[in-house]
């Protein structure tokens, strides 16, 4: 049957385009049969017809399964069929980490370790189950209207001590990930720091518009300290340092250290002004744009979305084989929308 990228879940209701870019675009729904609101993300049906890209996709829908956590969006069901591929996920009241810094510029120390905090545990929970994000930047994290954050897209995942191709953006791309060195949940942590600095200094730690430039920054450049508050270095230098061995092993070890630092240097109330503050940036955002789930494949800044769907292709294999995921996992919903169900 001929594929066409109009082609739509059967028993959901498309309410309204969320996002579009390169591999795919990601749309609100509603489900017939029972109500529920929630997000499909689609690849366009020209990459559904190559099986490098249809495994990638397949790929990102395994991780978030694997993953499990409050602080990662979750998976309801992933739909493979002749007319196309979808991933149906929760639906987020909230905006992107990267719009609440477009309107805001810098946040207060206190909501910037918040969503550093959540993000970690988000990452920490990837981190259990042996998975690498490598795309850690301000459009893949999720505010909430209520201040807490959710980790989303893992399309550029990888099965913790794989190598491969250098993906990711390049604006918080570890060194060791800039040679396709082995993904460790260290390559994670250095992104999240590097989104931490831009999120109270009010840019990225290291800025040039010529990519072996950035390169060259992040594996050789001292790390910016002058424009980061005091209270605040020591997680700074730990979590980007150069060398990954000295780094925090896995990012719930950094959270741990940053819960120290953070009462240390802003008091015990610091998470819940800091959620106070997120809160009310993204409930004045999201009211604009309710139930937002974006994602880096779907609307990536531009030069970014080669870091989407379709550029891990050769990574896949390996989260494909630690993955042992029942058919019964969606096979209510498959006998009601009537679509071939890879799970």
């Amino acid at each position: 049957m001929e594929l066409t990228d109009e082609w739509r879940l059967p028993g959901f209701t498309e309410l309204e385009q969320l996002g579009t870019g390169t591999f795919g675009r990601v749309v609100l729904a509603r489900q017939d049969n029972t109500g529920h609101v929630v997000a499909i993300k689609y690849l366009f049906s020209r990459f559904a017809a190559d099986p490098a890209h249809l495994a990638a996709f397949r790929q990102e829908a395994l991780a978030l399964h694997r993953v499990s956590s409050p602080h990662v969006v979750k998976l309801h069901e992933f739909f493979e069929t002749p007319q196309g591929a979808a991933i149906v996920m929760e639906a987020i009241n909230g905006v992107s980490l990267r719009s609440v810094l477009q309107a805001e510029g810098a946040l207060e120390p206190e909501a910037a370790l918040a969503v550093l905090k959540g993000s970690l545990l988000g990452l920490a929970a990837a981190h259990s189950a042996a998975v690498v994000h490598r795309d850690y930047k301000p459009a893949n994290v999720l505010v909430a209207d209520t201040g807490e954050s959710k980790l989303v897209d893992f399309g550029t995942a990888v099965l913790a001590g794989e190598r491969g191709p250098s993906v990711g953006t390049p604006a918080y791309m570890a060194p060791e990930q800039w040679s396709g060195g082995q993904a460790t949940p260290a390559t994670d942590v250095y992104a999240a720091t590097c989104v931490f600095f831009q999120c109270v200094a009010g840019h990225r730690p290291y800025q040039a518009d010529d990519t072996e430039v950035l390169r060259t920054l992040h594996e050789h450049a001292p790390i910016p300290f002058g424009e980061v508050p005091q209270p605040v270095h020591e997680i700074v230098a730990l979590g980007m340092a150069k060398d990954p061995s000295k780094r925090p092993v896995d990012a719930l070890m950094f959270v741990s250290e940053l819960e120290r630092v953070a009462r240390a240097g802003y008091g015990d109330e610091w998470e819940r002004k800091g959620w106070s503050r997120l809160a009310k940036a993204a409930g004045v955002l999201a009211a604009a744009t309710p139930l937002v789930l974006l994602s880096a494949g779907t609307a990536a800044a531009p030069g970014v979305a080669a870091a989407g769907t379709g550029a891990v292709a050769a990574s896949t294999g390996g989260i494909a084989a630690g993955l042992k995921v029942a058919i019964g996992v969606v096979a209510a919903t498959a006998a009601v929308v009537g679509s071939v169900v890879v799970f």
